[in-house]
């Protein structure tokens, strides 16, 4: 969605509230939360660091600080704050303080960067309610941070799974992500 409809959106449903997550590789981040109803839009980019404006291959570098995330523009009526914990949580190994799956480095560790209090609040309970769960049996290392500038990424990292289907499809397979999410929450993914 270009700026110019985003906005748009953001008049027209003045209660929209935006989500930022990092889980790795944003590619497969993106799908999971677009086809739910609610989500008006998903959009793949860099947080958390300090350089203006990163490229991938600076972000790639691992020197800018930054994480590959996606940030989600929301209607908080149609799809609650919590409801979107919920599905990033089964999108992600929580455990893994190296990466995700075969992308190493601090740019694919995962993180919830929140942008007002409530949702510090819904994020620390929901990764405390996920620890106690005892479905994983290392501790949960996603972290929890303040929401910093978001940058988008390149057009070409936009809404990859649908330019690029099958290439999409193989790396979602070839990383371990899809058996691994698959093992944990089951057929929902």
């Amino acid at each position: 969605m270009e700026n110019a409809e985003r906005m748009r959106v953001m008049k027209e449903i003045p209660e929209a509230r935006k989500a930022t997550f990092a889980g790795g590789c944003f590619w497969c981040m993106v799908q999971p939360f677009e086809e739910m109803p609610g989500i008006l839009n998903v959009v793949s980019g860099y947080t958390g660091g300090d350089k203006e404006n990163p490229t991938y291959r600076e972000v790639c570098s691992e020197t800018t600080g930054h994480y590959e995330a996606v940030q989600i523009t929301y209607d908080p009526e149609k799809f609650p704050y919590e409801k979107l914990l919920e599905l990033y949580w089964q999108q992600i190994d929580p455990t893994d303080p190296g990466g995700q799956f075969f992308d190493r480095g601090q740019s694919y560790t995962t993180a919830i960067f929140y942008h007002d209090e409530d949702q510090r609040t819904a994020a620390e309970e929901s990764k405390q309610d996920l620890a106690k769960s005892g479905k994983f049996q290392k501790p949960i290392v996603t972290k929890i941070l303040p929401a910093k500038d978001f940058y988008e990424a390149e057009d070409y990292h936009q809404q990859y799974y649908k330019k690029n289907p099958s290439h999409y499809q193989r790396y979602s397979i070839g990383s371990g992500r899809k058996a691994f999410t698959k093992k944990h929450w089951g057929e929902q993914q």
